[in-house]
């Protein structure tokens, strides 16, 4: 677990320098490496190394990094370079260890502790208000890795769900913290879950080491911590004046932290398609206007009544005046609140544009529903009218009452081709602007659309047969006429010989 640890401690700070290591006990051999990490974790320049291959250039170049520890004041007890250069795996991790205490855990020092006590202090005190967290040690007290997500959690609440971690889940706990640490923190693995839980007694050396990483990671929440601490004392001398800079420090960070959580949600522009959702984020924008923002708009008064109270105290007593830590001044405050009305006011426009739009849809849908009905209502019945055949067995003069008839349903047809065309565009209208039940209104619209174009078809069929069967019965009729103009004469001369038959019979029945 040890040369895990350190190697990754290593590689934190070494790929900052653009390199890193695989072995412990192989990489430094040579000491360009070990060099290049001191430089790196000190921020200061070593002598420049030397390049040969040989054992002695490697034995000297260890040394020149052993000298600038031995420069901070490190005692290397029993710690050779001719160890380091054969790859001795125990000394070589003793120089790390070193390495860290100097310059990762020396100067965390929390109200005249030890480096170590003051770590483990910072740990009690940043875990104090967490449930089934009582850190005591660097080994047993993390096992079940709820103090690695407490710390996490109290600085960067937004990562983690505490209350959702199990204390009987440890490896889930510990690969939880470890992950999130990796991701957002830049804090890369250096401890095996199982390694941890598995062992009766975690070594105490990689948890002190992987801490400090996070000590480190939360520097700037500690400096301001510590400089409200500071403040506290310097002004210890009159307990009114300690509180009320307590109370300023408090207070602005508390509204700060709550401003710039809030205006990322009224900066939030992700729309609900439907009226139910935005009403219920209007009804939350109400009851932040309502509830949540006068007792903050109260807090920023009182800040600033406090503030300015304080300052003068301090200028009739002649000490100087309190300067809060940068981004914290009552004007920034004063900024942040703007641009927190800026964002309130966007919002609120955003949000009552979005329900008039979606009152828009609704209206629309209404509208494309309603017309869609009336549409039904008027093609009822009229595929069987079209597809009937009372033509075959007509007079020519009801067939051309058919036809009429039919010449008027045609021009009513046209008339109507405007209210389809007007559902169409209602239905492309409501697609452009995103209407939630979209799906149902196209699979409509594409009923109309259909019955409509058969609709067509079947008028203009029926417009041919009772065309053809117009045709048909001219005919017909002409040649009724005809054989009426040819059977005149036959029919006159019948007439004169059933005359001529009457008067023979006449005279015969006389006799």
């Amino acid at each position: 677990c040890v040369p895990q640890t350190f190697t990754a401690w290593c590689n934190s700070h070494l790929r900052k320098a653009g390199t890193q290591i695989d072995s412990i006990d192989e990489d430094f051999r040579d000491g360009l490496k070990l060099m290049l990490l001191l430089e790196v974790i000190s921020s200061e320049r070593l002598p420049k190394p030397e390049k040969g291959k040989m054992r002695v250039h490697k034995i000297n170049n260890v040394n020149k990094a052993l000298d600038f520890i031995a420069s901070k004041g490190v005692k290397l007890v029993s710690i050779g370079a001719e160890e380091i250069v054969d790859g001795n795996t125990k000394m070589t991790l003793g120089m790390i260890w070193t390495i860290i205490l100097r310059f990762a855990i020396q100067d965390i020092s929390i109200e005249n502790t030890s480096a170590k006590e003051g770590l483990l202090l910072w740990c009690q005190r940043k875990t104090a208000p967490y449930k089934n967290v009582n850190v005591q040690n660097f080994h047993t007290s993390w096992k079940d890795g709820l103090a690695f997500n407490a710390l996490i959690h109290r600085h960067r609440p937004d990562l983690i769900d505490y209350d959702k971690l199990r204390k009987d889940d440890p490896i889930g706990n510990l690969n939880n913290a470890f992950e999130v640490a990796e991701k957002y923190l830049d804090i890369p693995k250096m401890l095996d879950a199982e390694d941890i839980v598995n062992t009766a007694r975690p070594d105490e050396k990689a948890i002190m080491t992987y801490v400090s990483c996070y000590y480190h990671a939360f520097s700037g929440a500690q400096k301001a911590e510590t400089a409200a601490n500071r403040i506290c004392k310097v002004l210890a001398v009159n307990h009114e004046r300690v509180d009320l800079s307590c109370a300023c420090v408090r207070a602005r960070l508390q509204l700060l932290e709550w401003i710039n959580r809030t205006i990322p949600v009224l900066e939030d522009r992700n729309t609900q398609n439907n009226m139910p959702a935005m009403q219920g984020k209007l009804e939350d924008f109400r009851d932040y206007r309502r509830v949540h923002k006068p007792p903050k708009a109260g807090d920023k008064c009182q800040l600033e009544i406090n503030f300015n109270t304080l300052q003068t105290k301090l200028r009739l007593m002649n000490r100087p005046a309190f300067m809060p830590s940068e981004g914290k001044l009552v004007s920034d405050i004063g900024n942040a609140w703007s641009h927190l009305e800026q964002a309130e006011k966007g919002y609120e426009e955003w949000l009552l544009n979005e329900i008039r739009r979606l009152e828009r849809l609704d209206h629309l849908a209404e509208k494309f529903r309603q017309k869609a009905k009336i549409h039904k209502s008027w093609t009822e019945g009229k595929q069987q009218m079209l597809q009937q055949k009372d033509y075959e067995s007509v007079s020519l003069a009801e067939l051309k009452a058919l036809l009429k008839k039919h010449e008027a349903f045609e021009s009513d047809l046209a008339a109507h081709q405007d209210r389809v065309e007007q559902i169409a565009a209602i239905a492309q209208e409501l697609n452009d602007l995103n209407y939630h039940d979209v799906a149902s209104v196209n699979t409509k619209c594409k009923e109309i659309c259909d019955e409509w174009d058969d609709l067509g078809e079947w008028t203009q069929t029926r417009k041919d047969s009772l065309s053809r069967t117009e045709k048909v019965l001219e005919t017909i009729d002409h040649l009724y006429l005809e054989f009426a103009k040819r059977a005149a004469p036959f029919n006159t001369w019948m007439d004169g010989a059933a005359e001529d038959l009457q008067d023979m019979f006449i005279v015969h029945t006389i006799d």
